[in-house]
């Protein structure tokens, strides 16, 4: 089983996809999932859009990619899509439209995620609870952690909510492991006065193999958490730098074959084949 992680999309909801068919064709391994933590802008509606994304939309029209191509058919997507025929599975970012996607979790109360495009290739896997993804011949057991910590005890919807933090505390009561973690925020271990502590609360109580997570700006990172068992690894944001790139550690392989997990940093010269100027048409 190979899974392709990403962060940080903001509204580039194709990249991912586009990343990984060039990334079957240029190596000739076949990618099963792809995991995406957390700010996906997805904003079906324009008028719900926040602060952060109106102002970047003026300079780039990427912001509104959920909107543009995902909320109503592109058959040209649409094929795209069907032949390539993975999901992307998230958690919650901070910049999402959480009233939209509260509505779509209340409709699906009785399973673990659920999906939130026209093309039912984007779903969104709920706080907290165990998920598990299978291929023929392999299952990889995950928990996803999404929006993002407070500690100011604020309650908007960007931040964590009350019901997520009594599936997280049910969590913490496992006697299970899990292969990985996917969380949007990181822990709040850092000295730099953000994080979220729920995630810290998990990693010194549950085992994870590997912990993925976006959100904070840093470079992409790969280090032994803690707690002394989990890989803790910053994905760098799924964002072109000035020159038109993406910088190193934005794409990751996850491959599970007889049980053993192992991680690829996709190269940088796979990645700089698709540019701000022609990932659209490529």
């Amino acid at each position: 089983m190979k899974i392709a992680l990403f962060s940080d999309i903001h509204g580039k909801i194709l990249l991912p996809f586009k990343l990984v068919d060039l990334y079957q064709k240029e190596t000739g391994n076949k990618i099963d999932f792809i995991l995406q933590c957390g700010d996906m802008g997805a904003y079906p509606d324009m008028e719900n859009l926040d602060k952060a994304t109106i102002k970047h939309a003026q300079y780039d029209r990427d912001e509104l990619g959920f909107h543009d191509d995902f909320t109503q058919i592109h058959p040209d997507i649409q094929a795209f899509l069907d032949e390539l025929n993975i999901s992307m599975i998230c958690v919650r970012g901070n910049h999402e439209d959480h009233d939209f996607l509260d509505a779509l979790e209340k409709e699906n109360f009785q399973n673990p995620m659920f999906p939130i495009d026209v093309y039912k290739r984007v779903f969104v896997c709920k706080s907290g609870l165990k998920q598990e993804l299978k291929t023929e011949n392999e299952s990889l057991t995950f928990v996803g952690i999404g929006r993002i910590g407070d500690r100011k005890g604020r309650s908007e919807k960007r931040f964590i909510q009350d019901y997520e933090r009594k599936e997280i505390k049910k969590l913490l009561k496992t006697k299970d492991s899990f292969d990985i973690l996917i969380t949007h925020d990181k822990d709040d271990s850092s000295q730099r006065g953000y994080g979220m502590a729920e995630i810290r609360e998990v990693l010194d109580h549950v085992i994870f193999y590997y912990h993925f997570y976006g959100h904070t700006g840093e470079p992409f990172k790969q280090e032994t958490d803690f707690n002394g068992i989990t890989e803790s690894i910053k994905i760098k944001e799924l964002e072109f730098n000035e020159s038109g790139i993406l910088e190193k550690g934005c794409m990751i392989i996850l491959t599970k074959e007889d049980g053993k997990l192992v991680i690829e940093i996709v190269d940088q010269k796979l990645t700089n084949k698709m540019t701000k100027f022609n990932w659209k048409n490529s």
